[in-house]
């Protein structure tokens, strides 16, 4: 599984939950929602340390991860977080992985 953030959705977080350089935000999965992967179960975000990500990436010394124990929820797809310019807010697409 891969996490892609597009530098406009990272650009979009680090000004709206106000993050700086060292800081890490976490993708993790809630009750609730809308998902078209799981039934009542969607994605969340918030700043917070990694305890054991399973998969992460760095973006303006950043870090935007997923916890190990979070990655079930993925199965064989990808995170892609892109911008959406009509909603002015990150978007989530989960395409299935190619490995």
């Amino acid at each position: 599984m891969k996490l892609i953030i597009s530098e406009q959705a990272a650009n979009w977080y680090e000004t709206e939950m106000e993050l700086h350089r060292g800081d890490s935000l976490q993708f993790f999965i809630r009750y609730g929602g809308y998902s078209n992967v799981k039934a009542g179960l969607s994605l969340g975000i918030q700043k917070n340390e990694p305890q054991n990500a399973g998969v992460s990436t760095t973006i303006n010394e950043i870090t935007y991860f997923i916890e190990e124990d979070d990655l079930w929820y993925f199965d064989d797809f990808d995170l892609h977080v892109q911008y959406n310019s009509k909603q002015n807010e990150p978007e989530f697409v989960l395409m299935k992985n190619q490995a």
